[in-house]
């Protein structure tokens, strides 16, 4: 039986917290709020992508990671909802590009169709 040690995903759990108020605020303005309340998500996506180049992936999506720390978060806290809206994936895997760019041949990047 083989046996994978998950690298840890979260130091303390911490709650997500959202923006009081999003209105008419673009995708990247909400975006940049949820960032600022939960840099957190940042960090553990950076992880679970590092844990993932060490594994051999030849390819990563950001969507896939997504559902990973969705999982991971509500097995950390015992089911408690984890809602990381989907929109936000074309932003957080830029960030991650960003910090490190070597990771760049693993994440297929599109055009942004909305702000």
């Amino acid at each position: 039986m083989l046996e994978h040690q998950q690298p840890p995903l979260f130091g303390t759990v911490q709650p997500v917290r959202h923006p009081a108020v999003v209105g008419d605020l673009t995708i990247q303005q909400r975006f940049e709020a949820f960032h600022a309340l939960n840099p957190w998500v940042l960090r553990a996506l950076a992880r679970l992508t590092a844990d993932c180049v060490e594994q051999g992936f030849a390819r990563i999506g950001i969507g896939m990671l997504f559902e990973v720390l969705r999982y991971r978060y509500g097995a950390a806290t015992s089911g408690d909802e984890f809602a990381l809206n989907n929109d936000y994936r074309s932003r957080y895997v830029r960030l991650l590009l960003d910090e490190r760019p070597e990771w760049a041949p693993f994440f297929e990047i599109r055009a942004l169709r909305a702000d």
